[in-house]
């Protein structure tokens, strides 16, 4: 399936351990917040919103909004621009700004079998998405703990950041099943080649 017609799991990313950095993966290997469709998929599955959430609203001016936000996440958590220089202080003010939104504000509902769910109080607007988006990068950001455990994955031209909470902090690749099979096909077909030379 074509990713501008499509919104299976598969074809989006959540596994880098933060929302801000699963919006910055939403880049690679191609683009993909390049529809509503898709980006109504991505909101609904990084869980911004609650299950169930309508995003009828979503318009054509909402993946242009979560793409400019992911270019002033870029060199902040990608740690390319230095701190202190006029690129990194612009990114940084732009995210300040985006954090300052209110996020959605959630309630708690009864659901159909009568336990408390999760609903917002009124449809998510982008800025508010965009919000705790933003919140999510300045917490990072400011926890020193939580900053250091961000690592690139050593997979072979892949440019993803994810926060490494493995024990021992010693995870290589962004996904295992991914990057690090990869890695392991290339490693054997090394061991093959050298073992026929």
């Amino acid at each position: 399936m074509a990713l501008g017609s499509a919104t299976a799991p598969y074809e989006l990313r959540f596994d880098t351990g933060r929302i801000c950095l699963d919006l910055l993966a939403t880049a690679h290997p191609t683009e993909r917040l390049g529809s509503v469709a898709v980006l109504r998929a991505w909101i609904a599955g990084s869980g911004l919103v609650p299950p169930g959430t309508s995003l009828a609203h979503a318009d054509p001016s909402w993946p242009a909004a979560f793409r400019e936000l992911r270019a002033q996440l870029g060199p902040l958590l990608r740690g390319r621009a230095a701190p202190g220089t006029e690129p990194h202080d612009r990114a940084l003010a732009r995210v300040n700004d985006t954090a300052r939104a209110a996020p959605p504000a959630p309630r708690a509902v009864r659901g159909d079998d009568g336990t408390l769910i999760r609903q917002l109080a009124q449809p998510p607007e982008p800025a508010a998405l965009l919000g705790a988006i933003a919140r999510d990068a300045v917490d990072l950001l400011t926890d020193p703990v939580a900053r250091a455990g961000l690592r690139q994955c050593e997979g072979d031209n892949c440019p993803i950041v994810y926060l490494d909470t493995s024990r021992g902090r010693r995870r290589r690749w962004c996904s295992s099943e991914i990057c690090g099979n990869r890695e392991r096909v290339a490693r054997h077909r090394r061991r093959v080649a050298l073992a026929r030379a």
